[in-house]
């Protein structure tokens, strides 16, 4: 009797420290971004990136890009993160989701789509996919594979977000892509 007693007390004390460590800062309204990581900081959405990634400058990147950053090897471009604001004038994640497919490239294999818990918002969706590089401007070279993942939504002021993340297969370790994910902020 006295054994149940003792596993019941500390079933219930392990069940109050798990629910005191959701409480406060870095609960589940916060984004977690890794130690020595970089964020891409924009009036809709944050998200952060590993330390090979270097940021770009507005000038540097496109101008449809809020904010940017890439990694490169060997004078190649083998992974970029973007963040676009008000791509679409959709109304909903799942719009905003038909509007980011539509960006991916012509030929890509859509691998499917997902809704997706983002810090800051009540609904997102995220789309996996594949495609071949084309070789052009400073990418991987021409048939390489390629992977990407989309993450979309409306910010809290309604307008569509549309984080990316392309990789050249092997450079982003899915541990890291699930990082960027998880660091994702929506303001």
């Amino acid at each position: 009797m006295k054994t149940r007693r003792t596993y019941a007390a500390a079933g219930l004390l392990a069940a109050a420290v798990l629910v005191l460590a959701g409480c406060g800062e870095g609960g589940s309204d916060s984004a977690a971004v890794p130690d020595g990581w970089g964020t891409l900081e924009t009036e809709g959405v944050s998200v952060s990136y590993p330390k090979r990634y270097e940021e770009q400058s507005a000038a540097e990147r496109s101008k449809y890009n809020a904010a940017a950053a890439v990694r490169t090897e060997g004078g190649r471009t083998v992974s970029t993160l973007t963040v676009q604001l008000g791509f679409t004038e959709a109304d909903s994640a799942e719009r905003a989701a038909i509007a980011a497919e539509a960006g991916i490239q012509m030929g890509a294999d859509v691998k499917g789509t997902e809704d997706v818990e983002l810090a800051g918002t009540d609904e997102a969706r995220r789309i996996d996919f594949a495609f071949e590089a084309t070789g052009e401007d400073g990418g991987p070279p021409k048939g390489t594979p390629v992977e990407g993942v989309i993450l979309t939504g409306l910010d809290s002021t309604g307008s569509a977000f549309a984080v990316r993340i392309d990789a050249q297969r092997g450079v982003l370790p899915d541990g890291d892509l699930e990082k960027i994910v998880d660091s994702v902020e929506v303001h």
